[in-house]
């Protein structure tokens, strides 16, 4: 649940605990020494995080099925006074009813899908226009991917699929269906992470943006954006290797001693005209059906104010179309 914090009323080994004296002792026992346990556990948590609330705050309480942990702290906090919300059924009910709303919510807004090769920029225009004001669904972000094979982000591990689905409910509950929702073209999966199906089938049904680029600015854009792999050769080479079923031994191997040689600029290009343009191009028309009569959007160059630019133009010149 987003925004959610974890106060167990019993951790995992008590559950297992009293779990297990449930079934070898009796359940009258394992209710005994539960409720021992959860008191103590509560009023903990009552002196960490609750002592410094006012009586305003409203607390939203749940576990997994909705049962007697949640219920318990629920109880006590009602008696203090607080207003407090109880899901019933739990997290399993808050998670099937998130799954039929976002199946639902997702068809519900007009989008514009950004299109254009790896390294035209399409994350950049998505910052410029949320930065204008746009209502932007940044699903890399959310992922925290960068949705190819080199997509990983160093350091940052992608979150569940529960969570991905979590935030992009989240995200949407946020915007104006009378406004248009702009994002990227994503495949249907963003690193290891599937995209919600009614919103993908949204998306390929929606207007394109055409973003482009030239060749050598989408090189500097994509060494800027990936400065990660320029300042660790090693990680970038390991990378690399996870292309060998597609592109051969033989062409992987030049470009691990290119990026050695201190080439990767070279190597960056390569990628793009041998490897991510050609895959790029038997898909976008394939996936994305309303792509030929895409708006076309030709960047000058990389700079901020470029991109804020077509942002501009973008907003000025896309009408809303009703939503069917």
């Amino acid at each position: 649940v987003p925004g959610a914090v974890n106060w167990p009323t019993l951790n995992n080994a008590e559950r297992i605990a009293i779990g297990t004296m449930y079934k070898q002792v009796n359940a009258f026992e394992a209710k005994k020494r539960g409720a021992a346990l959860a008191a103590k556990n509560i009023a903990a948590h009552i002196e960490r995080e609750v002592i410094d609330k006012p009586r305003e705050w409203k607390p939203l309480v749940y576990c997994w099925r909705g049962g007697n942990r949640s219920g318990a702290l629920a109880t006590i906090l009602g008696a203090i006074g607080f207003q407090v919300t109880l899901i019933e059924g739990g997290y399993k009910a808050w998670r099937a009813a998130l799954v039929e709303d976002l199946a639902l919510a997702a068809p519900g807004f007009e989008y514009r899908v950004i299109c254009g090769p790896t390294g035209s920029g399409k994350t950049r225009l998505l910052h410029a226009l949320a930065a204008q004001g746009a209502q932007v669904l940044d699903l890399e972000a959310l992922a925290a991917h960068r949705s190819s094979v080199l997509g990983h982000i160093p350091g940052t591990p992608q979150p569940s699929q529960k969570r991905f689905d979590s935030l992009i409910w989240q995200t949407l509950r946020q915007f104006d269906p009378g406004q248009i929702v702009y994002v990227e073209s994503e495949s249907k999966k963003v690193g290891n992470l599937r995209v919600p199906d009614s919103l993908m089938e949204a998306m390929r049904n929606s207007p394109c943006v055409d973003l482009r680029l030239s060749d050598s600015e989408r090189v500097a854009l994509l060494l800027e954006d990936y400065d990660f792999f320029v300042q660790d050769p090693g990680h970038f080479c390991q990378r690399l290797e996870a292309l060998t079923e597609l592109r051969g031994k033989a062409v992987v191997s030049d470009w691990i001693a290119k990026v050695h040689a201190g080439k990767t600029p070279c190597v960056v290009h390569e990628l793009l005209t041998q490897h991510y343009d050609p895959m790029y191009a038997q898909s976008i028309e394939r996936n994305f059906k309303r792509f030929p009569q895409a708006l076309p959007l030709e960047l000058p160059d990389r700079t901020p104010a470029s991109f804020a630019a077509i942002a501009a133009t973008l907003i000025a010149h896309v009408p809303a179309e009703p939503v069917n």
